[in-house]
């Protein structure tokens, strides 16, 4: 069992500008396989952002956000961040952090069994 509370404020955010996302996990964090971003906007799926390897931290990056956004893992204050560059208003959305444990019960297409409350990012042109 992991807890992920997203506890970063994204709110809004002129086009060109950044935003810091920050989740907090907690519980049993051996069992941690794999970290991911993801977002939703309203009258869209759900869709990958970005995803981190909790063991040597390995990244991949959906191709809209590829060179934009960097994904991370802060060890020592078990966090997990999101930096967002150079956002625009396709980037609108609401965006939630999850997490991929060994043995976890995934019931989202994504497989991921640990999930954020979310937070809305808005960008504004």
């Amino acid at each position: 069992q992991v807890q992920l509370v997203e506890e970063s404020e994204g709110g809004l955010v002129q086009a060109g500008g950044s935003l810091r996302l920050s989740c907090a996990f907690s519980g049993r964090i051996f069992t941690l396989y794999k970290l991911g971003w993801f977002r939703q906007a309203p009258g869209e799926d759900r869709e990958f952002v970005a995803d981190i390897l909790w063991s040597g931290g390995a990244t991949n990056y959906a191709d809209s956000v590829k060179d934009r956004f960097f994904a991370s893992i802060d060890r020592t204050k078990n966090t997990m961040h999101l930096q967002m560059n150079t956002l625009n208003p396709a980037d609108t959305a609401i965006y939630y952090c999850a997490a991929k444990t060994y043995g976890g019960t995934s019931f989202s297409a994504e497989g991921y069994d640990c999930w954020g409350q979310g937070t809305q990012v808005t960008v504004s042109s």
